[in-house]
């Protein structure tokens, strides 16, 4: 596969924020997780979770709560006392209403979806309705004396349980009044505490209310009587969450200790028709507090401080051995955070309020393969620019030629130019840019840096040409068919004659951009994309899926590509990569003017995946090539990096999956009997972003998770058993 210089990247401080809630919609099958810097993520369970929507946080807009209502509506309120619904085709928020209670700790929809409860720290409950184009006061329910922490419906939604401090109550939906409360043992390990706050509460059909509280306890009610049932003590410290399965059959709980507990509803004999519940199973998959819980039909969801968002499998509902079976840790947005300039081999990094722009180090030393070579320079950070505003950065891109650098809030569209004199860096900010160019989802440049794309939230794409210091705009695709549909990845062909842009709804266009027009749609997949980019020399569009599968498309004589996330880093190591071969790895190539594949696909589509691909569950997020190889597609995810060679044959499941690479020794006939056209190689990981610098350079940015656990708050000392 060639030998390749490896600048190796590790400055990239970045820190995910942690996870505050999860609301599980099972009609789509769908997880919006929010997390404490205000962004909101949606992740497609059924798409092999990947995360194909996400709304950036603010400053102002710290969510304390989500709930889906009305099917595929979203809404959040949070501790300004607002309430917003989310637009999940435009990518943007719909609307911001006052609830007029300050600041809101918890929130519910109705079982039928046509109400919303917030509880709010006034210690009112406030009832909405939802309306098809917004939400309406209805009422408010008795104002208690404390804030309002939980909230959950009786399935009938008769009634409401309330969690507070040190009591729960309980409401009648039609009249707004309380007609009980129940009030919270303060006791914890004989000693008693000032306070309980009750963190989560369930209300199941039988009339049983589960609570969960600052004393580490899990407590079961009978709401006709007001008493308490029985009560489990589970942790020492807080127990923060609960959700509860469809059928009532099971429950999940997290705590302040980063453990999660599953309860289950399980016959008191063998032969007895009595249930009770029993706590069988703890999991320890977090270091921090688990702030949040969800219970899908086949997995426990947990998320906390320490920002992994956990999906435990129930082996018990999974009939198929399939991405449902394995533990998944997510930890990184499966979008772009890095953008590289090529030719003057600098790297932008994009944070939540700032940019960084760092050039990579160089080494005058030789080694053989595999050495870590010593800097004779090292990396150069060069400017640290910071947004102004309470918004986060939607998105950021620097050109190739690194004379440019373009960032986009929710509000604000910015357009720097970058002068470099000797060592010194000057930056000047192109002013009063055009009011469509007031907010972007994707930025991206053309090869030779003369042009600049950008996708709007508005569903238009639209095309800037740069010359010196001032830009001028030159056309605006719109959307198709009146439909808003924001458009979430851009690819660009070398040659800057084609635009190919993919959607929320899996789609991708492909536009002329000298003849300014639609030159085709790519034939529609089930499952969304990941990564796209086109090809030099062929114009073939390489498209990668979040099922793993990948599709080659010639359209005339343009290649498309997976989408370039340029993530980049800087420690010198030189010498031959090693590589180890994977299984079949799906790949179509169809030809649009022809309407047929081509024979290369044909024989991928015949042969079919090899299954230990199938089942890697982290998706593809950035594509490129070899630019003097042009038979070879370079692409990664989070844990490997991969070279597909389309001269070899295609690997099958009788094919070694790990096939390091041949000794020295071994004749040339050996070595292409066991070569096949998938290399991969794990060294580098996490791997936020590989690329080539050039046809000998590799530029690969890794974000070991112990530097993230090292810059997060200490987690609750736990005694341990000899210490």
């Amino acid at each position: 596969m060639g030998e390749f210089k490896v600048h190796r990247v590790r400055f990239f401080n970045y820190v995910p924020s942690g996870i505050r809630c999860v609301a599980y919609n099972n009609q789509s099958n769908r997880l919006a997780v929010s997390r404490t810097d205000g962004t909101v993520e949606i992740y497609n369970l059924s798409a092999n979770y990947f995360q194909e929507k996400f709304f950036p946080g603010h400053e102002s807009r710290a969510t304390e709560a989500l709930c889906w209502a009305e099917g595929q509506r979203l809404f959040s309120a949070g501790l300004n006392g607002e309430i917003m619904e989310y637009d999940l085709q435009a990518l943007n928020i719909k609307y911001a209403m006052d609830a007029f209670g300050g600041p809101i700790w918890s929130m519910a929809a109705s079982p039928s979806g046509s109400q919303l409860l917030v509880g709010c720290e006034d210690g009112s409950v406030k009832l909405f309705q939802i309306t098809p184009d917004k939400i309406q006061f209805e009422r408010n329910f008795d104002r208690q004396k404390s804030r309002i922490l939980s909230l959950s419906w009786h399935p009938s939604g008769t009634h409401i349980a309330a969690g507070s401090i040190d009591y729960i109550s309980v409401f009648d939906v039609k009249s707004g009044s309380a007609v009980h409360k129940m009030i919270v043992d303060r006791q914890y390990m004989g000693v008693s505490k000032r306070k309980c706050i009750v963190w989560g509460v369930a209300f199941l059909s039988d009339g049983t209310i589960i609570s969960v509280d600052s004393a580490g306890k899990v407590q079961f009610w009978d709401s006709a009587t007001g008493t308490l049932v029985k009560s489990h003590l589970i942790a020492n410290a807080d127990v923060q969450s609960i959700a509860v399965a469809d059928q009532e059959d099971s429950f999940v709980v997290g705590t302040a200790e980063g453990t999660v507990f599953h309860f289950q509803l399980v016959p008191v004999t063998s032969n007895s028709s009595e249930k009770q519940w029993v706590r069988t199973k703890p999991f320890q998959h977090h270091t921090h507090d688990v702030r949040t819980v969800a219970h899908s039909p086949t997995a426990l969801i947990s998320g906390g401080t320490d920002t992994h968002l956990v999906f435990r499998p129930l082996m018990e509902k999974v009939e198929v051995k399939n991405y449902d079976a394995a533990l998944r840790k997510i930890t990184f947005p499966h979008r772009c955070l890095i953008s590289c300039s090529k030719k003057r081999q600098l790297l932008l990094f994009q944070f939540a309020h700032h940019l960084e722009l760092w050039r990579l180090g160089s080494t005058v030393a030789t080694g053989k393969n595999g050495d870590t070579l010593p800097l004779s320079k090292n990396a150069d950070h060069l400017l640290h620019l910071k947004t102004k505003g309470p918004e986060n950065i939607i998105c950021s891109c620097i050109s190739p030629c690194g004379s440019w650098i373009a960032y986009s809030t929710v509000s604000r569209f910015f357009l720097y130019r970058l002068n470099y004199e000797h060592d010194n860096i000057s930056l000047k900010r192109v002013s009063k840019m055009p009011a469509f160019l007031r907010s972007a989802l994707q930025i991206l440049f053309s090869e030779d840096s003369t042009k600049l794309f950008v996708a709007s939230n508005q569903g238009a794409l639209h095309i800037v040409q740069l010359s010196g210091g001032s830009f001028k705009h030159l056309h605006a695709f719109q959307p198709q068919s009146g439909t808003v549909e924001a458009m979430c990845l851009l690819a660009v062909s070398p040659d800057g004659n084609w635009l190919a842009a993919s959607g929320t709804s899996a789609g991708v266009h492909v536009y002329n951009v000298k003849q300014l027009k639609l030159h085709c749609t790519v034939p529609a997949y089930n499952f969304p994309v990941t990564a796209m980019a086109i090809a030099p020399n062929t114009n073939n569009l390489v498209i990668a899926h979040s099922d793993q599968q990948v599709r080659e498309i010639p359209v005339l004589s343009i290649p498309f590509l997976l989408d370039s996330n340029l993530e980049a880093g800087i420690l010198g190591s030189c010498g031959e990569l090693f590589f180890e071969g994977v299984g079949g790895y799906k790949v179509f190539e169809y030809s649009i003017p022809d309407k047929q594949y081509t024979d290369w696909s044909r024989t991928v589509q015949k042969q079919g995946f090899h299954h230990l691909w199938l089942q890697r569950d982290t998706p593809i997020t950035h594509i490129s090539f070899h630019p003097k190889r042009p038979m070879h597609i370079l692409l990664h995810d989070a844990y490997m990096f991969c070279i597909i060679d389309k001269s070899l044959p295609l690997p099958n499941d009788k094919t070694l999956l790990y096939n390091p690479f041949p000794p020295t020794n071994e004749s040339d006939v050996i070595r292409r009997r066991t070569a096949h056209a998938f290399k991969i190689s794990k060294i580098y990981k996490p791997l936020l972003f590989m690329d080539l610098l050039d046809e000998r350079t590799l530029v690969a940015v890794e974000r070991p998770l112990d530097d993230i656990i090292a810059q997060l708050p200490p987690p609750i000392k736990k005694k341990k058993f000899g210490t």
